[in-house]
Order: structure tokens, then sequence, then C-alpha cells
């Protein structure tokens, strides 16, 4: 990550990253992979539009399809114009692509505090719509007991009949269904999450997000 040393010194505005993980598997072809690409699209545009999330949040990008690969590095999203388009292919290794985003999460967070930048309680957004395909318990504690200490928002979210009991192993909380392809609603909870956490006065603080009701299934 090149740019985060300078990053952080040009812009010392407590940080809240965030680590998407994203299922591209092959069944995720079609119109899936189309509203989650503009789900992420329309994610970074609302954090720009917010005067203090712009400045505080960092993103970085994560995809199982295939192999589990970074597609985005930890960056201001200020930084980012737009993420390339996904294509949805492969089997989904979900755990190695978890391991990876947690690792980052942690080189993140010692970029931090090397710099002297306070930062928020990181998210991981771990979209899917089956379950992982190669070895995912031990990051799913892993995540879990992050969470339990409350040193990671760890949010499982399904998609279209996936299996919600595995994906709510890699969090203290149950994962949550979406309704639909409801991607647009989801990013957009999720912006409007970055605006409050960006706005609380201590990066201790515990932040009341705002209802799912417009993306999850009931």
């Amino acid at each position: 990550m090149p740019e985060s040393h300078n990053d952080l010194i040009d812009n010392p505005s407590p940080r809240c990253p965030v680590a998407l993980v994203l299922d591209t598997s092959g069944s995720m072809c079609g119109a899936p992979i189309d509203e989650l690409n503009a789900g992420i699209q329309f994610f970074i545009d609302e954090v720009k539009r917010d005067d203090l999330a712009r400045w505080s949040v960092d993103l970085a990008v994560y995809t199982a399809g295939g192999s589990a690969d970074c597609i985005q590095d930890f960056i201001g999203v200020e930084q980012i114009a737009g993420v390339a388009p996904l294509g949805a292919s492969g089997s989904t290794p979900l755990g190695a692509a978890t391991h990876m985003a947690l690792n980052d999460l942690e080189g993140r967070k010692r970029a931090y505090r090397g710099a002297g930048v306070p930062y928020y309680q990181p998210w991981l957004v771990l979209i899917s719509d089956g379950g992982p395909t190669d070895s995912w318990q031990e990051v799913a504690r892993r995540a879990s007991d992050l969470s339990a200490r409350r040193k990671l928002v760890s949010l499982p979210i399904g998609v279209n009949g996936a299996d919600l009991g595995t994906l709510s192993c890699f969090s203290t909380k149950p994962a949550v269904a979406l309704d639909g392809l409801k991607f647009r609603e989801l990013f957009q909870w999720l912006s409007a999450s970055m605006a409050r956490v960006s706005a609380s006065t201590s990066s201790d603080a515990s932040v009341q997000l705002p209802s799912n009701e417009s993306w999850g299934s009931i």
C-alpha cells in the first residue's frame, strides 16, 4: 500500500476501515453480479457525498470467485473513482478471501497506530449467495471472536438462498438475508451507517445504526 503513509499524514481524520468480501462465483452470474456492481459504485458515490465520511472511510475489496483476490487495497474512499466491474465464475473460496481481509485489516490498524491516526471499529461485510467451498471454520471463528471482543463489526449477508447458518458463523450476530437483489438499498444503508460512525465523537463509542428493514428480508 504505497499510498497509505502519505495518505495518513495528509488526512489525519479518524478512520473507519471497511473490508468488502464478495462472492463472485459462477452462481452470481447475471442479474446478481450486475446489481452488486451497481451497488458498490453507489456506495462509493454516497460516502463521498457525506462531508465527514468521505475523509474517514477506508475501503478494501476482496473477491471469491475461483480464487481469492484483493482487487482494491485499503485506501480512503475519497481517492477511489470506482472499482473495476466484477465478473462471476468458479467456486467460492470465502475462507481464503476473509483470511486475507482480516490480515489486511490488522495491517491497516498498525499503519494507523504508526501514524498516530485514531480509528473506529473496523467493518467486515461478507456477501454470498451460497457458502464457502474452501476451508472456512478457523477464519470464521477468528472473525466471530473479534466481533465478540468488539474489535470488529462483522456483517454476513446472504443472497438468493445462501447458507445462512454457515455465514452466521462469521459473526456473533446471525447473517441477514438480502431481500431479493436489493444491493442498492444495502449499500445505501451501509453508507448511512458510515456517516453515523464518522460523526460520532469518540472512536470508542458504540454507534446506533439505521434500521436494515429497507434491504433485509424478514
